[in-house]
C-alpha cells in the first residue's frame, strides 16, 4: 500500500463517498477498475475507505488513522485461508502489537469494530477476497426516443372531449375482441369436433372390419351426433353470453354519446354567419339616422 499522508487522508474523509473512494484509489496508485467486474477489488477499497470513517469518527488523530489504514490491510493479508477462530486469534496479537501506537480507548474501539464488521461476517470476506469469481453480465443498449412532434393547435379539442373518444373508442375495441373471441372459438370447437370424429373412425378402423352391424352402425353415429350437439351447444351459450356483453357496451356508448350531446352541445348551425347580417344591419340604421341630421 502506498504509504498516505495526514493531509490526504483528511482529504479523503471530507468528499462524500463516491468521491472519496475514488480519490482514495487515486492515492493507492490502483488502476481504474469497475467495480461490477471486480468485486474484489471493490469490496477491499470499501473496507479501506470505511476503516478510514471508523477512525475519524471515532476521534482518532490523522497520523493514527494511518496506522489503522495499515492495520486493516495487514488483517486481511493475514487472515486470509485461515478459520475463524484463527483469525480472532491474529486480531487478538494484532492488537496487542500495536499497543504502543494506540492508546487503550482506541485499542478497545477498534477491536469492537473489527469483531462487528470483519469477525462477523469473515465467511463472506473469505469468499469475495480468496477465491475467484466468476463475473457474469448481460449488457442491453437502449434506445431513448424523443417526444414526438405535437400537433397543431387548430386540431386541438378539450380534454373532456379527448376522455369522452378515448372511452368510445376503447368500448369498441372491446366490442371488436369479443367478436374475435367467438371466432377464435369457432375454430377451435371445429378442430376438437373433427379430432374426436377422427378418433372414433380410427377407433373402428383399427378393429380391421369389413361389414359393421345395424347395432354398431346406430352407436356410431348416435355418438357422432353427440359430439356434435355437445360443440353446438357450448359455442351457442358463449355467443349468448357474447351478444350480451355486446349489447352491454353498445348501450354504455350510447349513455355517453347521451351525456356527451349535453355536456358538449354542437355550436348553433349558421350563428357566425348571423353575427355579420346583424353588424351590417346596425351600421346601416346609424348611416341613417346621420343623414336626417
Amino acid at each position: 500500500m502506498a504509504l498516505l499522508t495526514p493531509q490526504e487522508v483528511k482529504e479523503v474523509f471530507q468528499l462524500q463517498k463516491p468521491e472519496g473512494r475514488k480519490h482514495l484509489q487515486a492515492l493507492l496508485n490502483w488502476e481504474e477498475f469497475d467495480d461490477a467486474r471486480d468485486l474484489r477489488r471493490s469490496i477491499l477499497l470499501d473496507i479501506l475507505y470505511e476503516s478510514i470513517i471508523f477512525a475519524v469518527g471515532k476521534g482518532f488523530p490523522w497520523v493514527k488513522v494511518i496506522q489503522v489504514i495499515k492495520f486493516t490491510e495487514e488483517l486481511l493479508e493475514e487472515t486470509k485461508g485461515c478459520s475463524i477462530t484463527e483469525a480472532v486469534m491474529i486480531l487478538g496479537n494484532k492488537l496487542r502489537d500495536y499497543q504502543g501506537q494506540f492508546n487503550t480507548t482506541h485499542l478497545l474501539a477498534l477491536c469492537d469494530y473489527f469483531h462487528n464488521t470483519f469477525i462477523h461476517h469473515f465467511k463472506l470476506y473469505q469468499y469475495v477476497l480468496c477465491q475467484d469469481q466468476e463475473v457474469t453480465l448481460t449488457v442491453t443498449p437502449l434506445e431513448i426516443c424523443t417526444p414526438p412532434q405535437p400537433l397543431p393547435l387548430a386540431q386541438g379539442m378539450d380534454r373532456e372531449v379527448w376522455q369522452h373518444k378515448q372511452l368510445l373508442a376503447e368500448l369498441s375495441m372491446a366490442e371488436m375482441q369479443k367478436r374475435t373471441n367467438v371466432l377464435l372459438l369457432k375454430e377451435a370447437l371445429h378442430l376438437e369436433q373433427q379430432h374426436r370424429l377422427q378418433k372414433i373412425f380410427q377407433d373402428l378402423l383399427s378393429q380391421q372390419r369389413q361389414v359393421l352391424k345395424r347395432e354398431e352402425l346406430e352407436n356410431l353415429i348416435s355418438e357422432a351426433i353427440h359430439i356434435r350437439i355437445k360443440c353446438l351447444k357450448e359455442l351457442l351459450q358463449y355467443e349468448i353470453q357474447i351478444t350480451f356483453d355486446i349489447l352491454d357496451l353498445k348501450l354504455q356508448k350510447k349513455i355517453l354519446n347521451f351525456y356527451a350531446s349535453h355536456l358538449f352541445p354542437p355550436s348553433p348551425a349558421g350563428q357566425s354567419g348571423q353575427v355579420e347580417p346583424l353588424k351590417s344591419h346596425k351600421t346601416s340604421k346609424v348611416k341613417k339616422t346621420k343623414a336626417k341630421k
